[in-house]
């Protein structure tokens, strides 16, 4: 694929993207009351977790459209790196809230492994405040880029692994598969961080990992969002 032709392809795509997202947001604001009594406490924190995620991706996303229109990434590297850093402190809250949304779903305490996640989320926010992340870059410091990123991975295979498990043992089919598409955007993730400086066409596996994550969405609200009575 050229050049252009990428650069066209992630442009439609984040631009859909958006759509889709903050569409399932807003389906999720409006039909909170067609919700269950007992889901309302998990529905509350899934409407946060994808507000988040779609106003940080609107910054992350949004911007790079913004950068691609105004002259390229490598004439805008100031204003895609505030893209990458909202998106990075969003989807680190995100976790946090899942982990929590996991604790409602299958009625279990935090334990010292839930609060270890949070935990990594906290130390990832405080990690990323360091100048030498080089947010007003393009593409910042790779070992800083690892580090920050070992914590996100901790993060979401965590609580990836409590919701697969919890879900086989209660035969809970929507968290099975909530459980599946992290792994799945995890999967997608992981080659980005570690090799997109060597080979940067590895960037365009951030559509599938994306992708995963509107997944989530779409299996959350099919499983809750319906009319009781």
């Amino acid at each position: 694929m050229s050049e252009t032709m990428s650069i066209v392809v992630e442009i439609a795509f984040d631009i859909s993207y958006l759509i889709v997202v903050w569409t399932l947001v807003a389906l999720m604001v409006a039909r909170r009351a067609w919700v269950s009594d007992v889901n309302q406490p998990i529905a509350k924190r899934l409407v946060w977790m994808f507000a988040l995620l779609a106003l940080g991706d609107s910054g992350h996303v949004g911007f790079r459209v913004v950068a691609y229109a105004l002259g390229g990434l490598a004439a805008n590297p100031v204003l895609v790196g505030l893209g990458a850093l909202s998106t990075a402190y969003t989807v680190t809250v995100f976790y946090m809230i899942l982990v929590d949304v996991w604790r409602l779903r299958f009625g279990k305490p935090l334990g010292w492994f839930g609060w270890t996640l949070l935990a990594a989320g906290v130390v990832r926010m405080l990690i990323m405040l360091f100048p030498q992340n080089g947010w007003q870059l393009v593409n910042g410091p790779y070992s800083w880029s690892l580090l920050r990123n070992a914590f996100l991975v901790v993060q979401g295979l965590g609580v990836m692994v409590l919701i697969l498990r919890d879900a086989a043992a209660t035969q809970d089919k929507a968290f099975r598969w909530i459980g599946i598409m992290i792994a799945c955007s995890y999967a997608f993730y992981a080659p980005v961080i570690l090799w997109v400086n060597v080979v940067p066409m590895l960037g365009m596996l951030m559509i599938p990992k994306t992708c995963a994550y509107v997944g989530v969405a779409i299996i959350a609200y099919r499983n809750l969002y319906h009319k009781v009575g």
